[in-house]
């Protein structure tokens, strides 16, 4: 049993290691700007957007919906919303590479 400790324990600090490296990887910076989907708050209206990003500035957005937030049927609406909004992402991400 001794014998399977030790490597055991090495693969753990292995796994251990790799993961805090993931954790606290910071992005490229000369990584160009990328488009992402985000929601905001704005005066009891929820919007949903893709927005380009680049270094930690906002360099462009679309907004796909504005929800009202005591629309009755809010959460419905919101998924459908971040649905299209992952989709138009990934669709202005394919057109930029």
């Amino acid at each position: 049993m001794r014998v399977l400790a030790l490597p055991a324990v090495l693969l753990l600090a292995v796994l251990l290691a790799a993961l805090l490296v993931a954790a606290f990887r910071r992005p490229d910076p000369d990584r160009g700007p990328r488009w992402e989907a985000a929601t905001e708050l704005r005066d009891g209206v929820t919007v949903v957007l893709v927005r380009q990003v680049a270094g930690g500035r906002e360099l462009g957005r679309q907004v796909v919906a504005e929800i009202p937030a005591d629309a009755p049927d809010w959460e419905t609406r919101y998924h459908e919303a971040m649905a299209a909004a992952r989709s138009r992402a990934a669709a202005l991400r394919s057109e930029a590479d």
